[in-house]
């Protein structure tokens, strides 16, 4: 007998996760809590940038992949319980410290406007922490409207203004 999950079709899905506040914590809280959710979960290197929007403690993202048969509500939802987990109220001010921001940047080859998300997300092309992490789990990954590979993105980002510093927050060995 075939179960219900594996019928449905797997989709690729490509996501960012940041904080400011008690970072290391609450991005391994979130791992955990995500892996427990997608057990092929990948994890890019993380880096520290400076905050973006707002005066704030500087950021520690990462950029992670997995495959999921969640509908896109249902990934947002898990997002947000994940988020929730760590400390975030969905009251929080939009630009403001974080102890976790996770951001759907693809869901497969989806373009267009949902409640809460558009994909692809579109300042993964402004933003070097997003895109830059993302090459390193996805360079072969197709830009669902550029059709360039996410590799070939990051190899032509202009970081004049824009410092990525890497952080060595776990052991590559480690499991979530």
């Amino acid at each position: 007998m075939t179960s219900l999950a594996s019928a449905l079709p797997r989709v690729s899905v490509y996501a960012a996760a940041g904080s400011n506040i008690a970072p290391a914590e609450n991005l391994r809280r979130a791992l955990t809590a995500l892996a427990e959710r997608f057990p092929d979960l990948s994890v890019s290197p993380a880096y520290r940038n400076g905050a973006v929007g707002f005066v704030g403690d500087d950021f520690i993202n990462l950029a992670m992949g997995f495959t999921t048969t969640y509908s896109l509500p249902e990934l947002i939802s898990e997002f947000q319980a994940v988020e929730a987990l760590c400390g975030r109220s969905r009251l929080d001010a939009k630009w403001a410290p974080r102890t976790m921001d996770i951001d759907l940047l693809l869901y497969g080859d989806v373009v267009g406007e949902f409640p809460g998300v558009s994909l692809p997300r579109p300042d993964l092309l402004k933003r070097p922490y997003m895109l830059g992490p993302l090459a390193q789990i996805a360079p072969q990954v197709m830009h669902p409207v550029l059709h360039e590979t996410i590799g070939d993105l990051w190899a032509r980002f202009e970081m004049q203004g824009h410092h990525l510093q890497p952080i060595d927050l776990w052991n590559p060995t480690d499991a979530f």
